[in-house]
């Protein structure tokens, strides 16, 4: 094996006093530029502390074979001894080494590197849904708070997103067997698929983009399924090719039919692209960028509601907003996000809009005027009945 067969694993991640997983091994070479792996622990084996004080004595790092991250992932979920943030971010680790096998441009694409991104995401995804248990979208977002962040803006979303579709469809659906999770988690792990043929000076670019730009973003949601679908053949059974695509294909349609690629409307998006579009647009607002300005949780949930019925599918937003801590904002303008906003564009500074006044208090004079002068009419018609 190579070193790049192995990843590095913490000392206060090994679980002690119950039988390992997966097989433990130190670098035993004293020179930087070279490894030397040996297995010192194999599957099945159960450490004490003694055990890890002496390795700590030896050895800086310890290693897990990279076909085995699936059972050292395990091994963290549900585990009393390890916090949830910590166990979260493993997966998200996980998550963002796979995504990277596809994203990564000095690398060559092949079909073989997506199927290899499509299963090691589904692992992630069900180990997400472990940790995420005892979660609901409120309390997700401190979660998600506590994790580390990643350079590279598209991962971090894509595990939000995904992190949140899990918790939307829970709210959804109270009962939601785990394979309904797993789609949910994994169309949103894979929403940008896509992304990986849009230039990266695109997609980091918050100065504003040209026509041109925008409409080579526009094109991701193609890129996306035509991607996963090349690959369909190879995927396991238990992967519902045709879902996942339908949640990359269709999460920028809009509810009115104004979205893109196919203006679909309504009830002819799938229901998990729905779900997708909403936890899409929630962390795009309300997720740091070094060059943007973000909502809080109650902006957001407030800006949000405008676009029901028009970008957003009223009924799940409405689920969403019940289980997300908001109050009601008050401010001097009522304020709405652009009709031209999309959360794939890097914005320096978000797209919110004044609302405009249909009437001024000149108006609203007049038409008070107006309706009294009828009520008075009605008023004297009514009296010369009465006296006939």
């Amino acid at each position: 094996m190579s070193v790049k067969s192995y990843f590095s694993v913490r000392y206060d991640l090994i679980l002690k006093d119950v039988p390992l997983g997966y097989d433990l091994y130190v670098n035993s070479s004293s020179l930087e530029s070279k490894q030397k792996f040996i297995k010192l622990f194999p599957k099945g084996e159960t450490l004490e502390d003694e055990d890890l004080s002496e390795l700590k004595k030896k050895y800086h790092q310890l290693y897990v074979p990279e076909d085995q991250r699936k059972f050292y992932m395990q091994s963290l979920v549900g585990n009393v001894e390890v916090p949830d943030e910590k166990a979260a971010d493993f997966i998200k680790e996980t998550a963002i080494e796979y995504l990277h096998r596809v994203f990564d441009e000095d690398k060559e694409f092949s079909t073989e590197v997506l199927v290899e991104t499509v299963h090691g995401c589904r692992d992630a995804v069900e180990s997400m849904i472990d940790v995420l248990d005892d979660y609901n979208i409120d309390s997700l977002r401190g979660l998600i708070g506590k994790m580390s962040g990643h350079d590279f803006y598209t991962y971090d979303h894509s595990i939000n997103v995904a992190m949140y579709c899990i918790t939307i469809v829970r709210a959804l659906k109270k009962n939601a067997s785990r394979t309904e999770l797993m789609h949910a988690g994994l169309g949103g792990l894979l929403h940008d698929l896509g992304k990986i043929k849009i230039p990266t000076n695109i997609l980091n670019n918050p100065s504003g983009l040209s026509d041109a730009e925008y409409h080579e973003i526009k094109k991701h949601p193609d890129f996306g399924i035509n991607l996963l679908l090349n690959g369909a053949g190879e995927i396991e059974e238990g992967i519902d090719v045709k879902t996942i695509g339908r949640v990359i294909h269709e999460h920028h349609e809009n509810w009115d039919g104004t979205g893109y690629p196919n203006n679909l409307k309504e009830q002819e998006i799938h229901l998990l692209a729905r779900v997708c579009a909403i936890a899409d647009f929630f962390d795009a607002v309300t997720t740091k960028r070094s060059y943007s300005n973000v909502l809080t949780v109650s902006e957001a949930i407030d800006i949000m509601s405008k676009t029901t019925g028009k970008k957003l599918d009223p009924k799940i937003f409405k689920v969403f907003a019940a289980h997300v801590k908001h109050s009601k904002v008050s401010t001097a303008k009522e304020l709405k996000m652009a009709d031209s906003f999309d959360p794939s564009i890097p914005y320096e500074v978000l797209p919110i809009e004044e609302i405009e006044e249909m009437f001024n208090n000149e108006d609203f004079g007049k038409i008070r005027v107006i309706m009294e002068e009828e009520d008075k009419k009605k008023k004297t018609s009514k009296k010369v009945k009465h006296k006939k």
